[in-house]
């Protein structure tokens, strides 16, 4: 079982890599997503029908205003977005370097759409290991940000907690939590402690304390997070879902098998239900639950799922057979 070792991680994602920042910035242009299929097959993981439709749209605005209009470079992003949620990293950083390009082109350096698409390719660059890379755009972004929109901005803060994610994931801990918890207090004060901004900064840091082995501080935060966000946005949202599965691997790093399980196999069937058998979050918590599995020396359960997980994502995301799924960040690119 080593091969398949190798390609699943044991770890959950980030939800909102595609649809929320895209159908925000849609939305702010006065433009429903709602008149786009691709929403609609991204939800329920058909993840290929969401390509086509994006692809559709771009060539009809392509013969219709151009390369150089705005709209078309908003399809552009939409669809880089659906590329990184695949794993497809190359195709996602050739399409964002296009859309930052144009963005400082014909906006400026400084325009929000143009932080927005750096803060883009910070991410791609991140998922890709590439550490330096993301810093150097995410502290231009942060810095700009401040300075044109203000320390408590939204806009802001979310370039500060991507900074302070890089900052985690080279291992950069005293740096990441500083900006992390500063996030966290200003969301609170501003936005209020259960919002979803909040919530979802409140993980961040459980995951800050969690690389550290610090294991009752991230409990504590992650369990404040899952209970909020079930009673504020429902058992089955996707943030609820998503920490859920975060508390699950807190568990399992204390050996509480049973604990991690239990939650694990929860949001493996709602997602299952919920987005289907072949969605990257349902393989993802599959992949979780199978590890869980087999440190518990459940060998047959562990390998029928760990099969199943690399079978359908060598079909459905044919680019991403590394394992790089990450745990839960803000990555949102408003």
């Amino acid at each position: 079982m080593e091969a398949i070792d190798n390609m699943i991680a044991h770890s959950d994602i980030v939800y909102d890599i595609f649809e929320t920042t895209t159908a925000s910035r849609l939305s702010r242009m006065g433009i429903s997503l709602g008149s786009s299929f691709a929403h609609i097959y991204l939800a329920q993981g058909r993840l290929d029908q969401a390509e086509k439709s994006l692809l559709q749209e771009k060539m009809d605005l392509k013969s219709t205003y151009g390369t150089n209009h705005t709209l078309f470079s908003i399809i552009s992003d939409g669809l880089s977005g659906l590329f990184d949620l695949q794993g497809r990293w190359e195709e996602a950083e050739e399409l964002e370097v296009q859309v930052m390009e144009t963005s400082k082109m014909k906006l400026g350096e400084d325009h929000p759409n143009t932080l927005t698409s750096m803060a883009n390719l910070a991410s791609t660059y991140e998922n890709q290991g590439r550490w330096e890379e993301a810093e150097k755009l995410e502290v231009q972004v942060m810095g700009t940000s401040r300075m044109k929109l203000g320390e408590d901005h939204p806009d802001t803060l979310t370039s500060i907690a991507n900074l302070a994610m890089t900052y985690r994931n080279q291992g950069r801990w005293e740096e990441a939590e500083k900006l992390q918890v500063q996030v966290m207090e200003t969301s609170k004060m501003k936005l209020g402690e259960d919002h979803p901004n909040t919530l979802t900064s409140m993980a961040n840091l459980a995951s800050i304390y969690g690389k550290q082995g610090r294991w009752e501080e991230a409990e504590e935060l992650e369990v404040q997070v899952m209970e909020t966000s079930k009673l504020k946005l429902g058992e089955d949202h996707p943030l609820t879902l998503t920490i859920m599965a975060n508390l699950a691997m807190t568990y399992s790093d204390q050996g509480r098998w049973e604990e991690a399980e239990k939650l694990e196999v929860q949001v493996m069937e709602t997602r299952k239900m919920k987005l289907g058998e072949d969605h990257p979050d349902t393989l993802t918590i599959m992949a979780n639950l199978a590890s869980t599995y087999k440190n518990q020396g459940r060998w047959d359960e562990a390998e029928k799922l760990e099969v199943q997980v690399m079978e359908t994502r060598k079909m459905k995301v044919s680019g991403n057979v590394n394992g790089s799924y990450g745990d839960m960040e803000v990555r949102v690119h408003a």
